[in-house]
């Protein structure tokens, strides 16, 4: 598998709910579109802060989702990049992702995973 992850911020003044409501609405449906056929798998995990264990203190998030779209191979997160960066496309998704995030702390990484067994 070829996995790519990105590290998302809610846009300033859009609370947590909010967020979510609309990137589950609205601009997932826009990667499920174009991801379908491609990837094969497309993932949203919102991050819900704790306070420290031992403090009880806590802050505002760097981040407040992690992305993640899965594919069989390179060539397919390729295959993904051709259709995202049309001019048509990529108007699209750049308007929806401005209702959305703060496009400036958006960081996307590939993944190469190691797992331990603790059976």
């Amino acid at each position: 598998m070829y996995k790519i992850l990105a590290l998302l911020k809610r846009r300033p003044g859009m609370s947590m709910k909010e967020f979510v409501d609309y990137y589950e609405s609205t601009h997932s449906k826009i990667g499920e579109k174009y991801l379908r056929g491609i990837a094969v798998k497309y993932v949203r995990r919102y991050l819900q802060p704790l306070s420290h264990p031992l403090t009880g203190e806590g802050a505002e998030p760097d981040y407040d989702a992690v992305m993640e779209m899965w594919f069989k191979d390179r060539e397919g997160w390729n295959s993904a990049m051709a259709v995202f960066t049309a001019p048509d496309v990529a108007s699209l998704v750049v308007n929806d992702e401005k209702q959305l995030f703060d496009r400036a702390r958006i960081q996307m990484f590939t993944v190469e995973e190691r797992e331990s067994e603790l059976g």
